[in-house]
């Protein structure tokens, strides 16, 4: 920095010198009333800024520890439940493909079954959301078959689309 040119707090302090002047010129009551006011908008932004969003997030802290701690209970239970899953014995080929087919046959018109082996498709036509998750349920768990793929759009009160499955190969 050149010798002649000013520090950042020399320039600032001359700028600042009309402001200081300015007070020097108030009368004391209006020193006080300025005062005040620049008290009351520091508290202001104290408290908007800093106490009032800590404050929110203590009251909600309880409410979202409950809901953390539900998901943290349905997370668990879908672990231990997999893990009942993958203890199973697995389901020969033939049997898996009779089970998958039983528990398509009690859907009725709803359901289509097309395909053997490994990849199957199921073709929906207006299926019951319950009716749905129960033949998922029973599929996974009777014939061991796992969603691949799965195109559902809603119609109405249910779902239409397809699902693909692949039968887990024994080990």
């Amino acid at each position: 920095m050149p010798k002649d040119s000013p520090s950042p707090f020399e320039t600032l302090r001359r700028q600042a010198e009309p402001l200081r002047q300015r007070w020097l010129t108030l009368a004391p009551r209006e020193r006080v009333g300025l005062g005040l006011a620049a008290l009351a908008l520091g508290l202001f932004l104290l408290w908007s800024v800093a106490v009032a969003p800590a404050l929110r997030s203590l009251s909600s802290a309880p409410a979202r520890l409950a809901e953390i701690d539900t998901r943290l209970a349905r997370m668990r239970h879908l672990a231990a439940e997999a893990g009942e899953l993958r203890a199973q014995p697995p389901v020969a080929p033939p049997q898996a493909e009779a089970a998958l087919q039983s528990a398509t046959q009690r859907l009725g018109a709803v359901a289509k079954l097309q395909g053997s082996g490994e990849r199957i498709t199921v073709q929906f036509t207006a299926i019951e959301p319950a009716a749905l998750a129960a033949w998922l349920d029973e599929v996974r768990s009777a014939a061991r078959a796992r969603v691949v793929e799965a195109q559902l759009g809603r119609i109405g009160n249910g779902y239409s689309g397809s699902v693909v499955l692949t039968l887990a190969p024994p080990q």
